[in-house]
C-alpha cells in the first residue's frame, strides 16, 4: 500500500491533536485491481473517525461512522484499504487486542506510534489473529 507523504502528515496531526487517546479512522483509495485484495493500493484520503472509547489504549469506530464511512467511499469511486489508528506511547504494532479485533481479512491495519516523540508509521496485513505482512511507511 502505498500512502503519500501529505496524508501520512495529517495522520500524525490528527494523532498528535488526539493525544492522550488513540486517534483512528480509514485510509481510503484505489486498489491496483477491481478486486482489492492482497493487491497494493494508493491511498487518497484519511478518513477520521471518533474514538468512542476515549482511550489511550484502544479504540473503538461508532457503527454511524462506519457506515458513512462506507457510504462517503462509494460515493466517491474508493475502497477502504486499511483500518488506521495511533498508539500514543508504544510502538507501530499490533497489540493482542489489535490482533483479536483484526477480522477484515481484505484491508491493512496501519498503526502510527509517536513514542518518544518520534513517529512511526507501519501497516500489517492479519489474518486469523497473526500478522502475515508487514510494510514500514515512516
Amino acid at each position: 500500500m502505498k500512502i503519500p507523504h501529505n496524508i501520512i502528515e495529517e495522520l500524525i496531526a490528527q494523532a498528535q491533536k488526539d493525544v492522550p487517546n488513540e486517534s483512528c479512522g480509514y485510509l481510503l483509495g484505489i486498489p491496483s485491481s477491481p478486486l482489492g485484495g492482497d493487491d497494493v493500493g494508493v491511498v487518497t484520503e484519511n478518513y477520521w473517525m471518533e474514538n468512542i472509547d476515549h482511550s489511550s489504549e484502544h479504540f473503538s469506530f461508532a457503527p454511524k461512522d462506519q457506515f458513512a464511512a462506507l457510504r462517503y467511499a462509494r460515493e466517491h469511486g474508493l475502497k477502504i484499504l486499511a483500518n488506521w489508528h495511533s498508539h500514543p506511547a508504544s510502538p507501530s504494532r499490533p497489540s493482542q487486542e489489535d490482533l483479536r479485533l483484526a477480522n477484515d481479512p481484505t484491508i491493512r491495519y496501519a498503526i502510527l506510534s509517536l513514542l518518544d516523540g518520534e513517529p512511526k508509521l507501519n501497516s500489517f496485513k492479519i489474518l486469523n489473529g497473526e500478522v502475515v505482512d508487514k510494510e514500514i511507511h515512516l
